[in-house]
């Protein structure tokens, strides 16, 4: 019978026991214990009896604590299968979801899971479920997201170069007011809200398709929005077209929000209404339009999205005033909401 392997000298029993007291880790504890006991100059058996075990793994406990000490005894991490990508491959795979596929060469307008599957076969020669690939697309996280509409002659370099000469401008507008003078972030722009009303997603059952009421008339009014998101406020009016003169009534009512003493620089795009040499200015507003076709830096259009999708959809407007009432009773409850504003509204290139 083989000899019983011996400990390594440099514990003792009572540190042994120390270290057990001390650690967090109950598999730990107990190993630690059951070789106490061989210290202590008991059996193996003995040993195996307080760790609950047999004797050959006592053996494995104390050859795993002869070569790394009590962290030796601490339960490992099983290393799992080997990664069917490598961090070179997920990188371009990356690149390739980034960029989107070519239609002319690739054969779609958009990827489905399938699709790359297929090119991480042309490209590295690894087949890949669409499981196994979904799950990798989520750990690098990627989500299957709704795209937002672009313009599509919207000038590549127009966003971030705004973004970038933002602060300029601003600093440029507050040197020109009396020193000390506040600046209130606004940002403006126009809903039409109408008996042709939008149906947004719903929850249903699996592969039942739900039905909403859908109105064909023609009647419609638009609400003329402004928020302040740093503030949580806003100012709107419900109007039946645009125009000038609307755009006129709504500076006014913007003006009357803006803070006794401040100044608001209200962004806006370039509506010929809203650029109009004719458009009555209140001395307390400064206007500051946007890049052309760029209405993804307006956040009024994810407050129209909210508004929709949450107060003004799946309705059936019975007139034109029932139209009035619904859209001042949506604006009304979003301005009782000043947190919803900022959170809605608030934007890190602007107010960071």
């Amino acid at each position: 019978m083989a000899a019983a392997v011996g400990l390594r000298a440099d514990f003792t029993a009572v540190e042994v026991r120390a270290l057990a007291r001390s650690s967090r880790e109950a598999n730990q504890v107990r190993r630690l214990l059951t070789l106490a006991v061989i210290y202590e100059g008991g059996t193996r058996s003995d040993a195996a009896r307080v760790g609950g075990v047999g004797l050959q793994t006592v053996r494995d406990w104390v050859l795993r604590f002869n070569q790394a000490g009590p962290e030796g005894l601490i339960d490992g991490v099983a290393p799992g299968g080997v990664p069917l990508l490598d961090d070179g491959q997920r990188r371009a795979l990356a690149e390739i979801v980034e960029s989107g596929p070519i239609a002319a060469s690739h054969g779609v307008v958009r990827w489905r899971l399938v699709d790359l599957a297929h090119w991480v076969w042309e490209e590295f020669g690894i087949r890949v479920s669409k499981q196994t690939l979904s799950r990798e697309l989520r750990a690098m996280g990627y989500r299957k997201l709704t795209a937002r509409p672009r313009h599509h002659a919207q000038d590549a370099d127009a966003i971030p170069t705004f973004k970038k000469n933002f602060p300029a401008q601003v600093a440029a507008i507050q040197a020109a007011l009396p020193r000390g003078t506040p600046i209130e972030l606004w940002w403006q722009d126009e809903a039409r809200i109408g008996q042709k009303n939008a149906i947004t997603r719903r929850w249903a059952r699996r592969g039942t398709r739900p039905s909403a009421p859908k109105d064909q008339r023609t009647a419609s009014a638009y609400i003329y929005g402004a928020i302040c998101p740093a503030e949580g406020k806003g100012a709107a009016l419900v109007l039946p077209r645009c125009n000038t003169e609307g755009m006129a009534l709504h500076l006014a009512e913007i003006a009357a929000a803006v803070a006794p003493g401040a100044h608001a620089v209200l962004l806006l795009d370039r509506a010929g209404w809203h650029i109009s040499a004719g458009l009555v200015i209140p001395a307390n507003i400064t206007l500051l339009p946007l890049p052309a076709k760029c209405p993804e830096l307006n956040p009024v259009e994810n407050v129209w999205q909210f508004m929709r999708d949450n107060w003004l959809s799946n309705r059936i407007f019975k007139s034109y005033d029932d139209i009035l009432d619904h859209c001042c009773f949506a604006w009304n409850r979003l301005t009782d909401q000043p947190w919803r504003i900022m959170s809605i509204g608030l934007r890190n290139w602007a107010h960071g």
